[in-house]
């Protein structure tokens, strides 16, 4: 075994120690956690805000190719444009409801109490 795969081996082995070494580190129940709502409601909006700006991204690259994909298509193809830009702006809309989707799932996410 070569010195990379013994620094890879290493670094594995470290990476699964401390992720078992996690509830170890739990705080107890009852009164043993004094602002776990607190980061309990700050890591719901931490987790809300970064799925939805996946999300948006995501998003915003399949509408870009969306808007590619029709506009090589008109191009191949113009007695085609009308037919071509229906279905490119119910795919667009389609898209679009899944990014109010996941906005909706965030605000639900941020808005629940624990």
């Amino acid at each position: 075994m070569n010195k990379l795969g013994k620094l890879k081996y290493v670094g594995y082995t470290a990476l699964a120690l401390a992720l078992m070494a996690l509830p170890a580190l739990a705080q107890a129940g009852g009164g043993g956690g004094g602002d776990n709502a607190f980061t309990v409601n700050a890591s719901k909006a931490i987790g809300a805000g970064i799925g939805f700006g996946i999300a948006a991204g995501f998003a915003g690259i399949g509408q870009g190719l969306v808007g590619k994909g029709a506009t090589e298509g008109v191009a191949r193809n113009p007695g085609a444009a009308s037919t071509v830009q229906t279905i490119m702006i119910i795919a667009l809309a389609l898209i679009e409801s899944l990014v109010l989707f996941a906005l909706l799932i965030a605000f639900v996410v941020v808005g629940r109490v624990s």
